[in-house]
């Protein structure tokens, strides 16, 4: 099997829990570390699919490697090779698919609650889990491209999900880990100080403070989610 490939932005923001699912099932991947320096691939059927992690930076930020993953996920959907993107990766997916990618009215940081929409894709995709507490740390907001369906809602940000057949692009993390957590918490305490008068931030604390109850219930989510990306990649 080809292997998937794995887009690192930034060096807290890993794969994650993904790389745990892909091992259970002795799926290979490749790590493309973007924020080390690793060119972005020119031929997506290298692959069997491509997952594209989060990352500080804006999608709307003139930074050399944008264009060619942009590029790259296109190419990528045109020859049915699934794509998956989180948070900043779930932007990249949208911008790339003639969406847009805006400033969201709030910051959204810490655990909150998400809900499934009530369409046939959505049920596809999450099963009988009709709502749960995701993780969120994201400043902007993706549009839906032309054909995409609409999977998941949050109070403070419309668009948490969206599937355009086999493509799943999120806007909240499912990937997350408590190690991954507590990194995110000391490398953003500043980000965190900043916004603290929002009742969409949460202190670095009480994320974690929360993780034994909520991290167990996400990782069923993100099963759920993963199990269905996979059956759609290219052996």
């Amino acid at each position: 099997m080809k292997p998937i490939a794995i887009f690192r932005h930034a060096a807290t923001e890993g794969p994650g829990y993904f790389t745990e699912f892909l091992h259970e099932r002795a799926i290979p991947w490749q790590l493309i570390r973007i924020d080390a320096g690793d060119a972005v691939p020119q031929d997506a059927s290298i692959y069997s699919g491509l997952v594209l992690m989060g990352g500080p930076m804006s999608v709307n930020d003139d930074l050399p490697w944008i264009p060619q993953v942009l590029a790259l996920v296109r190419q990528a959907v045109a020859q049915n090779i699934s794509v998956l993107g989180h948070c900043l990766g779930g932007q990249l997916i949208s911008r790339a698919l003639g969406g847009v990618v805006t400033r969201n009215p709030v910051k959204e940081i810490g655990w909150g609650e998400v809900t499934v929409s009530g369409s046939e894709p959505a049920r596809t995709w999450f099963g009988d889990t009709h709502s749960f507490e995701a993780f969120h740390w994201h400043g902007e907001t993706f549009s839906l491209p032309q054909g995409a369906v609409h999977l998941l809602s949050s109070a403070y940000c419309a668009n948490q999900a969206f599937a355009m057949g086999k493509h799943l692009a999120l806007q909240c993390h499912v990937e997350m880990t408590g190690e991954m957590i507590r990194s995110w918490c000391e490398v953003g305490a500043d980000e965190i100080a900043a916004s603290s008068s929002s009742t969409a931030v949460q202190s670095a604390q009480t994320m974690q403070a929360q993780m034994a109850d909520r991290l167990p219930q996400l990782h069923a989510v993100a099963r759920q989610l993963y199990q269905r990306w996979i059956a759609g990649l290219i052996h």
